[in-house]
């Protein structure tokens, strides 16, 4: 496994990060158990989830697994950084969400009793709370970092503009602020290039790219897409994006690797990109992304790539004239 360092901080994390969003909801337990054993064992550190996973076993499901995993072996909690997130709603109290500071030291503390540790290596904001002013948000943060329950701090689904207000201000409080980003990024969904990644890379954020192969599609997904095309804004959309998949996969065959494979390598060839995070429901879906941070890509296939599946831009400036 290959480490790269969490945005300008000195924290080394793998460049793919196990993500645990099915662990609970659709992987079972025990299962869940042996996809995080597996993953300490190849060299993943980073894992991820959020306060609110775990689908129809309720909400902090998936981190009370976590928690139960690291209970099981307590000295695979020093091996790994833990993460997770704070914003969702947790019950149908109206103070039981968002990012006010009532609720992020009410949700850290409920976060670390199901992780059953003592601090959180990460403690991302899950989205954008319209409502709640930064020096709140701050004021809150600084708080669990001088009571050593969390070390960093992130922010998820963040639009660049919010990155930026967000790390002025921590910067003006004599604070280190956010030190990463985790956002939708994949060869389908390049949005993030407008002004999300331009934003981390003015500030120093790494970025943590979350539904790395867009849900299967890039994972040689092309004969899924038929039944996915109701999702689609239009049939020529479908289709358009049906020959961009087959060319991709036809490119893959040259290559030698799996579309996933080269789907994750793309992204770890970004500047900017810390991590691609991968949510596999099954041992198969982990060993077969494993490969993807020592593949090469050089600027031949990158470009390549780039004719397939067309980036956004001209970035950061797309907007301006």
């Amino acid at each position: 496994m290959k480490y790269r360092q969490l945005g300008r901080t000195a924290l080394k994390v793998s460049a793919l990060c196990l993500g645990t969003m099915n662990f609970g909801a659709r992987t079972p337990r025990a299962e869940s158990f042996s996809l995080l054993s597996e993953a300490l064992d190849q060299g993943i550190n980073l894992i991820d989830t959020a306060n609110q996973y775990g689908g129809e076993l309720g909400v902090g499901a998936t981190e009370s697994i976590i928690g139960d995993w690291l209970a099981e072996e307590p000295a695979r909690r020093d091996r790994i950084v833990l993460a997770t997130k704070v914003h969702e709603p947790m019950s149908p109290d109206v103070n039981d969400r968002g990012l006010s500071a009532r609720h992020i030291r009410m949700a850290c503390d409920a976060s670390l009793k199901r992780l059953r540790v003592d601090h959180i290596d990460l403690y991302q904001m899950h989205h954008i709370d319209r409502t709640a002013p930064m020096e709140e948000i701050w004021q809150a943060v600084d708080l669990l970092i001088s009571q050593g329950k969390i070390t960093y701090v992130g922010s998820s689904n963040f639009p660049g503009w919010k990155i930026a207000q967000a790390s002025e201000q921590a910067a003006a409080r004599g604070r280190l602020g956010l030190v990463c980003e985790q956002a939708l990024y994949n060869l389908i969904e390049r949005r993030t290039e407008l002004e999300v990644l331009p934003a981390c890379r003015a500030y120093g954020l790494g970025l943590l790219a979350w539904s790395p192969l867009a849900e299967g599609l890039l994972a040689g997904g092309a004969s899924d897409l038929s039944g996915r095309r109701q999702n689609l804004a239009t049939q020529q959309k479908a289709l358009l994006l049906a020959d961009q998949i087959a060319r991709f996969e036809a490119l893959c065959r040259g290559l030698g690797q799996a579309p996933g494979a080269v789907a994750l390598a793309w992204l770890l060839h970004q500047g900017g990109v810390t991590c691609a995070i991968i949510g596999p429901r099954r041992m198969d879906q982990l060993t077969s992304a494993l490969s993807a941070p020592d593949i090469n890509l050089d600027g031949g296939v990158l470009s390549a790539i780039d004719a397939i599946f067309p980036p956004c831009g001209p970035a950061p400036e797309a907007y301006a004239w």
